[in-house]
């Protein structure tokens, strides 16, 4: 396993450590979770931005009009 060094303010460090103590999970665990999740929300925001001109095209401008296409 790789090992991270990052710097974080004294609020977040707190805000961590309580965090971790109250759901009973390590801090390190805490972090690979967040960082996982903000790495799929990144993935997802990139797939959006690739396939939006070809949802567009196909008068796809909300979420709604995909569901109601293949509803």
């Amino acid at each position: 396993m790789a090992t991270l060094t990052i710097r974080i303010d004294q609020k977040l460090a707190a805000e961590l450590r309580d965090m971790a103590a109250r759901t009973g999970t390590g801090k390190s665990a805490f972090v690979r979770e967040a960082v996982r999740r903000q790495l799929a929300i990144a993935r997802l925001e990139e797939l959006r931005r690739r396939v939006a001109p070809f949802a567009e095209a196909q008068g796809w401008l909300t979420d709604e009009d995909v569901f109601d296409e293949v509803s």
